[in-house]
This record gives C-alpha cells, sequence and structure tokens, in this order.
C-alpha cells in the first residue's frame, strides 16, 4: 500500500469518527446527561414581561368616574346634534370602532384610515413594489485572487510548469426590463493577468470590453399587456403586475368606503339609541311619579274609605315598580344596543340600555372621553313625514352603488386578469438575443503618456479595432405544461367562484333592499298606530282619575291606566325612533348612506414638493404615440368615475301626525 493512500485514508476515518461524535453528544440530554437544574429556565420561560413604551402620562389615565346611581349629582348636559356626532367620529376615529370591541378581539380585521395606503405602499405586492421589477438595477462587483501552482502540461502555463499569477476582475453592468418583456443590459468587464509565463508579451496587462446585450421574448413572456398583467418576473399560479396591484388598491378602497359607511351606520344607531334613552326615561319618570301620587293620595285618607291598608300597599308596590323602571331606564343595564347585522344590515333597533350606558356607548364611537362629568344629550328629532321610495330607481341605485358589489366586480376584473396572464404560460419560450462587443487590451490600463499599439486598454478600447458581435434563437419548454395548465384551470375556478359570488350577493342586497323599504312602510304604520294609541292611554288616564276623584272609579282601574300611559309613551317613540333608523337602512342598502349624510372621502393633500415634481414631470412629457398593435394596450377594466346618486322617493305629511312637536321635526338635508 502506498504511503499517500494510507494517510488519505487515516484522514478519512477520522473525520468520519469526529462526525459521528459529535452527532452522539448533540442527541443526548444535557439535563439527563449532567443533572442540571431546569427550574431556573422555566421560571424565565415563564416570566411575562411588560413592553417598553407605557405612557402614564396618556390623559386615559385620567379618566373621571363614571357616572352611576350611587354618584348621581347634578349634571351637565351638552346638546349635540346627530351631525356634530358625526363630525366628532370622523375626526376624532383613526380607527373604525364598532359595539363588537372588534379592536380588541381580532385588532388585525378592524377597519383604519391607513388601510389604503397600506395596500398600495406593500414592499411585496403594492403598486410601486409591482413598477419596480421594470426599475433599471446597477451591479459591479470586483475580485483579486493570488495563484500560484504547478502543472502537468506545459502548455496550459504559458510554457512554464510552475505558474505564479495575480488575477483581478472587475465586472459592472446596467440592466433593465422594459414594458414589453424585452430585456437590455451594458456591461463592462476588466481584467488584468501579471503571471510569469514566458510566451507574455508584457509581464502584466490590463483587458477591458463592453457588451450591449439585448434578449427579447417573441412568445412567452411578450407585450406589454402580459408584462403589465403579470410582471417580468411572473411564473405560472403566480402574477403580480402593476395591473393587480392597482386592483387591489381598488378593492382596499372599496373595503375602506364600507368601512366608513358601517362606522357611520353604527354612530346613528347609538345616537338614536340615546334619544329613546332618554323619552323611555322621561314616560318612565312620569308614570313614577304619577304613582307617587296616588300613593300619597290614598295614604292621606288613613283609616278612611278608600284609604285601606291592601289598596295603600297596592299604590305602594305600583310605585316602586315605576321607581324600578326609571332607574334602569336612568343607568341601563350591559345589554347589546343597536348595531349593525343584528337582524339587519344597517341595524334592527334594540332599544336596550339605560342613558347613561348608551350615552357611553356614544362616547365610545364618536372618540370623546368616555366619562368627563356631563351628560350629551340629543337635540335632533326623529322625522315623522311619510316617505314612499320608488322601488324602480331604488333598485337601481342599489345594484349600482353598494360598495360590495363594486369590490366583486374589481375581484371578478382581477381573475379575469390572471386567467389571461396564465394562458400566456401555455407558449413556449422563444427568445431572440443579440450581443455586441468591443474589446481593448494593453500594457496599462488607462493612458500613461507612452506611445504604441497596446500601450493602454481603454485607448485600444475606443479605437474600435476590435469588435465582435452575437445573435441566436433560444427555444424553452417543458414537456406537458403541466404546472401552466394546473394554474390555468386553477385561474377558470376562482373566476367563476368570483362571477358566482356576484349573483348571490345581488339576490342578497335585493332580498335586503326589500326588507328595509317594507320595514319604513311598517314602521311609519307603527308610528300612526302609537300616535293614537298614546292619545288613547292620556285620554283614558284623564277620564280615570277624574271618575277616581269622584269615587266612580277603582284603585285596580286608576293603576292600570298609568301603566297603559306609560307604555303607550314608550311604545311611540320606541316606533319613532324604528322608523328613523328604517329610512337610514334603506340609504344603507342602497348604497347611498355617506351621500345622505353629506359625507365624502377624498385623498388628502400631498406635500408641496410632490406637486412641482408632478407638474415638471407633465412639461416633460412628450406627445402620446398612436400603438398600430392591438396587443400593445394594456387591458381595460374600469369605466371611469362613479356617478353621484339622486335620492327617490316621495315625502308627505299626515294631518294626524301633526302635535306640538311640528315645530322641531327635522328631514334630511339631501331627501
Amino acid at each position: 500500500m502506498r504511503p499517500g493512500l494510507t494517510w488519505r485514508a487515516c484522514l478519512g476515518l477520522t473525520c468520519v469518527s469526529l462526525i459521528v461524535g459529535g452527532c452522539m453528544r448533540h442527541a443526548k440530554t444535557p439535563a439527563a446527561s449532567s443533572g442540571v437544574d431546569t427550574v431556573h429556565y422555566a421560571h424565565l420561560a415563564h416570566h411575562i414581561e411588560v413592553p417598553e413604551g407605557t405612557d402614564t402620562n396618556d390623559p386615559l389615565y385620567s379618566t373621571p368616574q363614571p357616572i352611576s346611581l350611587t354618584s348621581l349629582e347634578t349634571q351637565s348636559y351638552v346638546e349635540m346634534s346627530l351631525e356634530e356626532a358625526m363630525q366628532h367620529a370622523l375626526a376624532n376615529s383613526k380607527v373604525m370602532k364598532d359595539l363588537g370591541a372588534t379592536v380588541l378581539r381580532a385588532p388585525d380585521t378592524a377597519r383604519s384610515v391607513n388601510d389604503p395606503s397600506l395596500v398600495e405602499t406593500d414592499g411585496r405586492y403594492g403598486i410601486e413594489a409591482a413598477l419596480s421589477a421594470f426599475d433599471a438595477q446597477f451591479t459591479t462587483n470586483a475580485s483579486v485572487e493570488h495563484n500560484n501552482r504547478a502543472l502537468n502540461n506545459v502548455f496550459f502555463g504559458g510554457g512554464t510548469r510552475l505558474l505564479r499569477q495575480d488575477f483581478s476582475v472587475w465586472q459592472t453592468q446596467l440592466s433593465k426590463t422594459s414594458a414589453t418583456g424585452t430585456q437590455f443590459a451594458v456591461k463592462n468587464y476588466t481584467q488584468y493577468d501579471a503571471n510569469n509565463a514566458p510566451g507574455n508579451a508584457f509581464p502584466s496587462a490590463f483587458t477591458t470590453w463592453m457588451d450591449m446585450e439585448v434578449k427579447h421574448p417573441l412568445l412567452q413572456g411578450a407585450g406589454t399587456r402580459f408584462n403589465r398583467i403579470a410582471g417580468p418576473n411572473a411564473v405560472p399560479g403566480f402574477v403580480y403586475g402593476v395591473v393587480i396591484a392597482r386592483i387591489n388598491t381598488d378593492v382596499a378602497l372599496a373595503d375602506f368606503e364600507i368601512g366608513v359607511r358601517n362606522f357611520i351606520s353604527d354612530v346613528e344607531n347609538a345616537y338614536w339609541d340615546l334619544y329613546f334613552a332618554y323619552r323611555d326615561l322621561d314616560a318612565k319618570v312620569a308614570a313614577r311619579n304619577a304613582a307617587l301620587e296616588t300613593w300619597r293620595t290614598i295614604e292621606a285618607l288613613g283609616p278612611r274609605k278608600g284609604g285601606e291598608a291592601q289598596k295603600e300597599a297596592q299604590a305602594r308596590e305600583q310605585y316602586y315598580r315605576f321607581q324600578e323602571d326609571a332607574q334602569n331606564a336612568l343607568s341601563g343595564k350591559l345589554m347589546d344596543g343597536t348595531r349593525n347585522v343584528n337582524g339587519s344590515s344597517g341595524g334592527t333597533f334594540r332599544g336596550t340600555g339605560g342613558v347613561f350606558v348608551a350615552e357611553r356607548r356614544l362616547r365610545l364611537l364618536i372618540g370623546l372621553p368616555i366619562s368627563d362629568g356631563s351628560l350629551i344629550r340629543p337635540c335632533d328629532e326623529p322625522l315623522r313625514a311619510r316617505i314612499e321610495y320608488n322601488w324602480d330607481c331604488s333598485l337601481m341605485e342599489a345594484l349600482t352603488r353598494r360598495a360590495e358589489l363594486r369590490r366583486q366586480k374589481w375581484q371578478i376584473k382581477k381573475r379575469e386578469a390572471e386567467l389571461e396572464a396564465n394562458k400566456n404560460f401555455l407558449l413556449p419560450q422563444l427568445n431572440l438575443s443579440g450581443r455586441y462587443r468591443w474589446r481593448g487590451f494593453g500594457n496599462d490600463l488607462f493612458p500613461n503618456g507612452g506611445s504604441g499599439q497596446f500601450n493602454n486598454a481603454v485607448g485600444d478600447l475606443v479605437t474600435g479595432d476590435f469588435q465582435e458581435w452575437q445573435t441566436g434563437v433560444e427555444l424553452t419548454f417543458p414537456i406537458g405544461f403541466r404546472r401552466a395548465y394546473a394554474a390555468v384551470r386553477h385561474a377558470e375556478l376562482q373566476l367563476a367562484r368570483e362571477r358566482q359570488l356576484l349573483f348571490e350577493q345581488e339576490r342578497y342586497i335585493v332580498y335586503d333592499l326589500s326588507n328595509s323599504i317594507s320595514e319604513v312602510e311598517r314602521a311609519y304604520t307603527v308610528v300612526e298606530t302609537n300616535f293614537n294609541r298614546r292619545n288613547a292611554a292620556a285620554e283614558q288616564l284623564a277620564a280615570v282619575k277624574a271618575a277616581f276623584e269622584a269615587e266612580n272609579a277603582t284603585l285596580d282601574t286608576l293603576l292600570d291606566a298609568q301603566r297603559r300611559q306609560s307604555d303607550a309613551d314608550t311604545a311611540f317613540y320606541r316606533s319613532l325612533v324604528e322608523y328613523q333608523l328604517a329610512i337610514k337602512n334603506v340609504q344603507l342598502e342602497k348604497g347611498t348612506l355617506l351621500d345622505y349624510n353629506d359625507i365624502s372621502l377624498n385623498e388628502g393633500p400631498w406635500p408641496d414638493k410632490a406637486y412641482e415634481d408632478a407638474a415638471d414631470r407633465e412639461a416633460h412629457r412628450g406627445l402620446p404615440e398612436a400603438q398600430p398593435l392591438p396587443w400593445t394596450h394594456g387591458p381595460i377594466v374600469s369605466e371611469g368615475n362613479m356617478i353621484p346618486s339622486t335620492s327617490h322617493y316621495q315625502v308627505s305629511v299626515p294631518a294626524e301626525a301633526e302635535e306640538s312637536h311640528s315645530s322641531e321635526e327635522s328631514s334630511p338635508s339631501s331627501e
């Protein structure tokens, strides 16, 4: 056996033993082998820490104690209209709050004013990220090496068997991909070679050359349409060009509009919940005061007729019943109020919660301090005029202006574009390439005052004595196109699904619109009924009270009349709020709720420098050039700006609905 072979074998066995030994050591458990106590590490692993940056000087830390029944004092009231409440809500809300505590339960799903900007500026899938695929790329690198080797063949050593060489390379490249998919590149290579080969003309020499390359796709990846949809780096199943990025931004804008609309709907729900809480409290207080007066009247009779103990106890029980109702109407119970999607898209009136709970709920939504020692009191009155909607116009508005449908139509446009781009991958890659090169060679890299041929490489390069060119065609395709066919089929299924979803969404919107318009008719009819019921209950109470004072009516009849009066007052104001919310819900179902409240979504002002840059670029932009080839045009995915809505309904005020509050009635300005 040769010594060299034995040495190599020993080295190999040593390496194998080290690897195996290392694996065995890593396979052991340190705690099991050494008996290390892990209690300390377990304590650290289960230790909960507080993140840095907690600001205890935040005004929230000094929020006053909430108003309650036990701490009730003389309160100051803040009269607030619905318009003012919405102004506060929009001015104080960077996050679209709701009454379901989404910001606590699932903060990632909460809507905020930054959502459209987050989508557009996404460094992976945003518009600028998609455009960056067409940005020019600059690359440079340099390497230096020293070689000292013995060669078996003199030919490869340039005449020597012991080659000593200093060698360095510097490469610089500027490349760009155009909208048609064509790749352009300008490259420079500079080499320095100093070696001891006896056949060299110079002990050291520089070689430099400039390459101008172009590579143009003829089938797969060709054309501005494909590159705008898919981008130059697309693969089957993953296309993310400028068009797709722009559609995603439009989807984000639709989502943002939906978030603002739902937020405004919840603000109005909370406002009318608070209005009803005050009216319900008024009814309960009036009934309690009437019961107290009756109790005192019977108690004053003493042992005489009509002042018997059972009658006094009965009147006292009625008083305390109304006292409980008044206390609950003032403070409220922690129950769900009226909010979106609790029976209807815009919210079905619940009428739960008293003044304090409903007031804190409104403060939460509009961004005011939860407690500041004062109480908000609505100063607007519900609409009492009869409204009749034109069904055909309302249906047309709902199917054209609902943000959910617009969002879904953008999704369909996106799937159509993805399908078109994925079909392009069924074509083979057929690329036409070309290269033109200028070479230079010399003893030095730059001119040094000498003369003669090959004095310096840069001077030799600019003479153009050494020029080369190359052109060629490259064809590549996978046998069977399995991935491309799978991507096309997947895109077709996604498109079919989005179209089916659009159809079902339209049906659901027609269903919701039908319910909301029918609810308007029902609510107004009930308003008229409860108005008449309220008048009848008031007349009954007055008559029974007079009869009771004349000893022609029993106590049971009087107490029952008081309860009926209280129930009739509450039912009347409940029906008024239901009618107001029904009108609001029709606007929501038609997609015109923001217009109805005179709210528009606009982009904020840009910095002054942005306007200056835009004007400068517009001034240097040339006239548009005609594109004779139809496949070079970008895909049409938008029909332009939306036409402002025009509400279509009639308003009439029946005579029986007029009463003392008619001077305070208000109608929406947009109606």
